[in-house]
């Protein structure tokens, strides 16, 4: 085994189109190189503070100073895990919007840290049940907390945040929201809103790389969460204290690497012209991406309605020669991977149109598509 790297071995030799991680600039993978002291205060207050700083500054341009941050070490999952099990009380009970996978995932959770809940499983293909939804909040009482998916990323779903938002709050409840594939890339403003908890991940719509997640908090809400939580690493009102007490010291050790490359890109994702920017961008890149893959003939799993800019799933060809793992493997030779699909009963995969990828990117894919159709007599032509 060697351990030598060269410069040509640091450049990717494909773009990621998937939710993430995803593919990242050469300027945010470039700030990995450098090793950081935790304690210093060039990275607590010339790093951590301004990412957190930042943060609060996307989540809302109305009411900035209702809110804070926090930093959270793992997945995006960990950050989930960490909101649901130290923001609902025993007394408590959690209504989960699903329709999909990760919406599955809050189930999970709740149902692993034994939190009383009931869930509104719409199915895969459709949006939450809104008159359901409206119902349930009338009839129980008990129901405290509600939490849905914003971008469900099984199939590309862009849950309907505002409609869901107005029967929550109208209803009193606490609303949290897994923005894990949308917040940094779909605009939204949790005051206008009013969501009280926010979760998302490093290695999505502000395109760093993996590591840590965080949670955006009404600061009004989370000081009640005091002595809830259910883990003692993933306490959400103890990791904030310590932040801010600390001056931007995390509690347990630090990803600063991660956290560095973050800085970084939120940085380049304010040089872009901000999330309205990013969204345009990211919105152009699927809207090439829907058009050029249906010229060769494949169909989109959902209607347009439903669909966000963050991926998107398509029906796989009806040829018995296909594979989805050949076709990977001739896309992924010509310099892109793709993901496979995830809806239960459909043949699909799906592209993701997030991350460093551009709209002359998702042209140059098309072609890519086009020449990898191995299962036509000839290729198809563009």
């Amino acid at each position: 085994m060697s351990n030598s790297i060269d410069s040509t071995s640091l450049e990717n030799p494909y773009i990621l189109l998937t939710p993430g991680p995803l593919s990242t600039s050469p300027t945010v993978r470039a700030t990995l190189v450098r090793d950081w002291c935790t304690w210093d205060d060039d990275y607590n207050l010339g790093v951590v503070t301004p990412i957190r700083e930042g943060l609060v500054n996307l989540a809302s341009s109305i009411a900035p100073e209702k809110f804070t941050s926090i930093l959270m070490q793992g997945s995006g999952t960990f950050s989930v895990e960490s909101m649901i099990g130290s923001v609902v009380p025993e007394t408590g009970k959690l209504l989960v919007l699903a329709n999909g996978a990760y919406g599955d995932r809050l189930a999970k959770i709740a149902q692993y840290l034994k939190i009383n809940h009931i869930v509104h499983d719409s199915g895969e293909l459709e949006r939450p049940d809104l008159e359901k939804l409206e119902k349930a909040l009338d009839a129980d009482a008990e129901i405290s907390h509600v939490v849905v998916v914003h971008n469900e990323t099984t199939t590309g779903m862009m849950n309907p945040l505002e409609d869901i938002a107005r029967l929550v709050k109208n209803a009193g409840r606490i609303f949290m929201v897994d923005s894990m594939s949308a917040f940094g890339g779909v605009p939204l403003d949790m005051e206008e809103l009013q969501i009280d908890f926010l979760v998302s991940s490093a290695n999505k719509c502000i395109q760093g790389v993996p590591g840590f997640g965080f949670i955006l908090c009404r600061i009004s809400e989370l000081e009640k969460t005091q002595g809830i939580a259910r883990s003692l690493s993933l306490d959400l009102y103890a990791q904030w204290r310590g932040m801010e007490d600390g001056h931007g010291k995390w509690r347990f050790t630090s990803p600063t690497h991660v956290t560095r490359a973050f800085y970084q890109a939120m940085m380049e994702l304010e040089e872009e012209g901000g999330v309205a920017a990013r969204y345009k961008r990211y919105c152009e890149n699927q809207r090439r991406l829907v058009t050029g893959m249906e010229r060769l003939g494949f169909r989109c799993v959902l209607p347009e309605a439903y669909q966000g800019p963050i991926i998107t799933g398509f029906h796989e060809p009806d040829d018995e020669t296909y594979t989805f793992q050949k076709f990977y493997d001739l896309l992924k030779e010509k310099g892109f991977v793709i993901y496979p699909g995830k809806v239960t009963g459909i043949d699909s995969f799906r592209i993701g149109t997030i991350g460093h990828v551009f709209p002359e990117d998702i042209d140059r894919l098309i072609e890519a598509v086009s020449e990898s159709m191995y299962w036509t007599k000839s290729g198809a032509a563009l």
